[in-house]
């Protein structure tokens, strides 16, 4: 089985606190035994805004660890994170909420795992459980 790794998974790996790298680590090698991982293209580009974290470290990171890139994301992938990223803007209007906002970065994570049939490794499940419910997450 094909993971595709959220950008919390990594941004945990590569943080000072050891318990929390120490899961992300442990989660990525579980995820590694059963197949591939990759990272979608959004992801990559997430990773980017960390401080320190430039393109050539980030190439070298996956070079290094075997994580591919899929750097293609066609119609369905957009189309698919838009009605859902839709859906979530509606229910935010709804219900009137003012926490923290979603970007389209995430549903865009979301729908490329779900149309490529992958699963998704993440350590925040609650907003991929509500706009992609047959994604397969598997939560750190």
């Amino acid at each position: 089985m094909t993971t595709s790794v959220d950008t919390n998974v990594l941004v945990a790996l590569w943080d000072h606190e050891e318990r929390l790298s120490a899961s992300a680590q442990a989660a990525l090698d579980a995820a590694f035994q059963r197949g591939n991982l990759i990272l979608s293209a959004p992801v990559f580009s997430e990773l980017m805004a960390e401080p320190g974290r430039t393109e050539e470290f980030l190439d070298s990171f996956v070079r290094d660890t075997g994580i591919a890139i899929d750097w293609d994301l066609d119609q369905s992938i957009w189309r698919l994170a838009g009605r859902a990223f839709q859906s979530y803007a509606a229910g935010r209007r709804k219900q009137r909420d003012t926490g923290p906002r979603r970007i389209l970065a995430d549903f865009l994570i979301g729908a490329h795992a779900q149309r490529r049939g992958f699963g998704l490794l993440t350590l925040d499940d609650g907003i991929y459980r509500n706009a992609f419910p047959n994604l397969a997450i598997i939560r750190i």
